[in-house]
């Protein structure tokens, strides 16, 4: 028997037992849901598993209970794994591994009358390969994790007590084509139903709601079907006054059609004598014209994500409440497309997607990346033997979904190759279902697709596709029918830890380039999962951190939200970049103008609020009248006269602000959808400003101090020196440990990847290491004091700054001055030496210095860019405003620690320390600061390494260097790469007493 089950286990072929698959029905017949308390037990492998009669039930007490749906790692029976491209097994297709973890699980439950003559079983999930039985006698099994298996239960199920038992293995040979980037977590994940089939009802309905947008009508024909048969059933949709039968065609005038920015849906029910089913109708249409993607006749930009099924406490199996959270979350952040990553997802996401509005890349259950490592010999994809199987595998797909109004693109699959496999699924797609367009970004030829696609396509590529001009195919034909197609980039802008950067640049290609239908971020979602730390705190841990012996480490951490679904800052620069209105306020505050780039919606939902803000107090707001604009149209709108005069010369900001006027089904009345700002009054150097100067009167200020001589020390102004190295030690009643020129990070998750296209393939972390940026030494040069302009003196410290066993350095000189109350620093910076005769052969992370406080910082004020953190090439989402926060705020906590919270645009600061109120005034400057050193961050691997030690480490940083998504996918694009190069700048300090 264990022979057959391994030689089971290893079959290439569609699952067997299985009913003909069919879409996923609300019916009115009844339903017994069979999720709850099942009993289970674990084996090493199936050869372990034992032969005990087991699947009758009864009282087992070699089982223990475990909740049904579930992924059993998650609940401490064996262990999660994660790979991204390799398999976790040796790679000899169709075998699986001996250590192959099985699962013995049954649940015994009692059956009414209303299940007889004729009922099913129905699973929605069951990862990797299933082998069901109910009351002893073999059902079927399944393959397909994320594909629906029905068993026909008539004459196995009895009157009253059943029961059903599946055994599940973690590995088959379907886990050959289940190689997608996330964790492999066996179990029965999804709902498991006990379905009752009348005798006259309805086996399955295809809906057809087309729609004309060029006379308005509604294109009605519902297909009913019964045993491969049309069924002779009613089509009712009462909001229309409509009842037709099955399978003919009904024109209807006036209907308003469905998008995602308008999803209208109409109830109707399709009926028989012993059945009826409820559905939704979304009137629509999708073509391809003119190498544009058209929803309704018109253009749509796809704004979108990737999303994965995941929860950091039940693995694969996501209650619905999260679903629907995750989906309205999305709306909130102007997101109106989901590729479901890379497989059909639980079937009530896609009712929530019509319902919200969505357009969705529905994706076939199927990726064999791992066979790409050994240059795609015996990928299932082109080998005979599998055909049958992936057929199946896209027949399930759609024939589950066909249904749903924001299906609007079935894909093949994802990183499977190419081969005759996919051609013969795209074949039968486009029968089944010719009124979607069919994606697969394997296919660069797009010889079997209808819509040309890549992924991490950097901007320059993508904007010679959007030109047409893009490098030609060999074969002509094809070449010629590749450019009649729209170009969507199912993935791209890899947001993996701090960023992405360069979202902007893209969004603009898209808007510019009517053949771009946009994109979809990779990903929406981290896949951490939860663990507790010995202090009670929870954190995020991933590959490796299980014991796994091959692994792809936190590359499985990657989204615009944590695990958690807590936004990420790239989750609200994306809002921004993404914004269906922009709102360009003029230089002089006498108006705006307003573009409404959403492709069905007018404005009228919306109303537009004004606030201004002086000195960090709101001295002015109201509302703006503006009548509806319709899509793609712009319209310029005054504001109240007189706001910019009213502000004096106090640094001042205007914002016009896009709200919703009523409560939606995604958003409450009053969210901001889109906004824009101006400034005015900006300083220009670096001076004490507004709320957060100290309080010191212009009489109270000396002209200029000198430098006396104390000891040991030097003492300028509040500010006191050792006099041996120059460096400060105390301001105020502040002291400090230590301040330095640096030109090194932390590594971000992109700092650590290969930039795409880089004529150095190393990454920039890898560079900067090499030329010593994390272990660069002073050596000081001279202190001097000498007179100062204006009086007083300066003190000027001189130091190189280098690496061992590098000629190369930076010369950086302080120039220390004080009024009395203040101390003021101006660091001049230069790069000296040569590298192959080159200068620095790197870029530099960044040009600031570290102040190391000896006390604690409790919370942060500045004013600039804000509230979440930026960087140059990210912060689209950001404010200029006066932000107050906690230090534990001022941090991202990234699963893997890293660069993160730095605030830019920052012309003044404030940190409450447990020593007083230090004040920072700048140049435009980026401000970060942390409770723990650079060196803890860097050496980090998860949040509990991160301890405070009771100073603060403050970064003044001059300029930064872009942070990309080379993690996966283009670096720092050149306008945001920091050269070495000479600088100056400045600022101002002063430590008052606490308030």
């Amino acid at each position: 028997m264990a022979a057959e089950q391994v030689a089971e286990l290893a079959s290439v072929a569609p699952p067997q037992g299985t009913m003909p698959a069919r879409s996923y029905l609300e019916s009115d017949a009844p339903r017994l849901s069979l999720n709850g308390v099942w009993k289970f037990r674990l084996h090493a492998g199936i050869r372990q598993a034992p032969q005990d009669g087991w699947q009758s039930g009864g009282d087992r007490p070699d089982f223990g209970d475990l909740p049904v749906p579930s992924s059993w790692p998650m609940h401490g029976h064996g262990t999660p794994w994660y790979t991204n491209v390799q398999y976790p097994f040796a790679v000899e297709p169709p075998h699986v591994p001996d250590a192959n973890p099985v699962g013995d699980l049954f649940v015994e439950f009692e059956a009414g009358p209303e299940y007889f003559p004729a009922a099913l079983i129905r699973f929605d999930g069951i990862e990797s390969a299933g082998t069901v039985w109910l009351n002893g006698t073999l059902l079927g099994t399944t393959r397909g994790s994320r594909l629906a298996h029905e068993f026909d239960a008539t004459g196995v199920l009895v009157p009253g007590r059943n029961v059903l038992a599946v055994q599940v293995a973690q590995f088959s040979a379907a886990s050959y084509v289940e190689d997608q980037d996330m964790w492999w977590l066996p179990g029965i994940f999804r709902d498991v139903t006990l379905q009752a089939r009348p005798s006259d009802g309805l086996d399955d309905v295809f809906v057809h709601a087309d729609y004309d947008h060029r006379s308005g009508e509604g294109i009605l024909r519902v297909e009913a079907s019964r045993e491969g048969q049309p069924a002779a059933a009613v089509v009712r949709v009462p909001e229309l006054g409509l009842e037709l039968p099955a399978g003919e065609e009904h024109r209807l005038p006036g209907v308003d059609p469905w998008s995602a920015e308008l999803p209208r849906l109409y109830d109707a029910t399709v009926s028989t004598a012993g059945e009826t089913v409820s559905v939704q109708l979304g009137f629509r249409s999708i073509s391809i014209e003119d190498a544009q993607f058209k929803v309704n006749g018109r253009r749509i930009l796809l704004r979108g994500v990737n999303r994965h099924e995941h929860h950091p406490k039940l693995g694969r199996a996501v209650p619905r409440e999260v679903m629907e959270s995750e989906l309205r979350l999305m709306k909130q952040h102007n997101i109106n497309a989901i590729r479901t990553s890379h497989y059909p997802p639980h079937p009530d996401l896609l009712a929530l997607a019509d319902q919200l509005g969505f357009y969705v890349v529905l994706e076939c259950d199927l990726e064999t990346h791992g066979f790409e490592q050994g240059g795609w010999k015996q990928n299932p994809s082109a080998d005979p033997q599998w055909q049958a199987a992936l057929v199946d595998r896209m027949s399930r797909t759609v024939e589950r979904d066909k249904n749903h109004a924001s299906v609007v693109i079935w894909s093949l699959g994802n990183e499977a190759g190419t081969g005759e496999n996919l051609a013969a699924m795209s074949r039968w797609t486009k029968l089944r279902d010719p009124s979607r367009p069919i994606h697969y970004e394997g296919d660069w030829s797009s010889a079997y697709v209808d819509v040309y696609s890549r992924m991490y396509a950097s901007q320059a590529e993508t904007e010679l596709i959007g030109q047409g001009v893009e490098p030609p195919l060999d074969d002509a034909d094809l070449d010629a029918r590749r450019r009649a197609m729209p170009f969507v980039l199912c993935e791209y802008v890899h947001a993996m830890g701090n960023g992405p950067g360069g979202m902007s640049e893209y969004q603009e290609l898209f808007h510019r380039h009517p053949r771009l239908m946009g994109g979809f971020v990779w990903e929406w979602l981290e896949h951490g999962i939860t663990r507790t730390g010995p202090d009670g705190q929870e954190y995020f841990v991933y590959g490796g951190d299980f014991g796994e012996e091959v692994h792809d480490g936190n590359f499985v951490t990657d989204g615009l939200v944590d695990a958690n679904r807590v936004p990420r800052p790239g989750l609200l620069d994306f809002k921004k970049v993404i914004e269906p209105l922009t709102i360009e306020v003029a230089a002089d505050w006498s108006g705006f103008t307003l573009t409404n780039r959403f492709d069905f919606a007018d404005t009228s939902g919306l109303e537009f609020r004004y606030t201004v803000e002086a000195d960090g107090e709101t001295v002015d707001g109201g509302l703006v009248d503006v009548a509806p604009v319709a899509p793609q149209e712009s319209a310029a709108v005054r504001l109240p006269a007189g706001l910019l005069e009213r502000t004096g010369q106090t640094p001042a900001v205007l914002t016009v602000s896009a709200v919703l006027t009523e409560d939606t089904a995604w958003a409450d009345a009053g969210h901001e959808v889109a906004w824009g700002q101006e400034s005015a009054n900006l300083p220009l150097a670096p001076t004490a400003v507004g709320a957060l100067a100290p309080e010191a009167g212009a009489s109270q200020r000396a002209a200029g101090a000198g430098v006396e001589v104390e000891g040991d020390l030097l003492r300028l102004g509040p500010a006191v020196f050792d006099r041996a190295t120059g460096q400060p030690v105390r301001l105020g009643d502040a002291a400090v440990e230590g301040l330095r020129l640096l030109l090194w990070r932390a590594p971000t998750d992109n700092d650590l990847g290969a930039e795409w296209g880089s004529p150095d393939p190393r990454p920039v972390a890898t560079q900067w290491m090499d030329a010593g940026l994390n272990r660069m030494h002073v050596r000081l040069v001279g202190i001097s004091s000498r007179p100062a302009e204006g009086g007083g003196e300066e003190l000027v410290v001189r130091t190189r700054v280098a690496a061992a066993g590098k000629q190369f350095g930076v010369l950086a000189e302080y120039v220390w001055t004080s009024d009395g109350d203040t101390v003021s620093l101006q660091t001049t910076v230069k790069p000296v030496g040569s590298w192959v005769n080159a200068g620095w052969p790197v870029p530099w992370a960044r040009i600031g210095v570290e102040i190391v406080m000896g006390s604690a910082t409790k919370s942060v004020e500045w004013f600039g860019q804000g509230p979440h953190h930026s960087y140059p090439d990210t912060g689209q989402g950001t404010k200029l405003g006066w932000y107050d926060l906690p230090l534990k705020d001022m941090d991202v906590e990234y699963v893997r620690p890293q660069e993160s919270g730095a605030r830019s645009g920052v012309y003044s600061a404030a940190l409450e320390l447990d020593a007083g109120r230090l004040t920072i005034d700048g140049e435009l400057f980026a401000l970060t600061v942390r409770p723990y050193s650079l060196a803890v961050l860097d050496a980090a691997t998860h949040r509990p390494d991160l301890v405070p030690d009771g100073r603060s480490y403050v970064y003044l940083d001059h300029a930064v260097h872009g942070v990309g998504t080379a993690a996966c996918g283009p670096g720092v694009l050149e306008g945001y790469r920091l050269a070495p190069r000479e600088a100056e700048f400045s600022f101002v300090f002063a430590v008052t007493q606490s308030t």
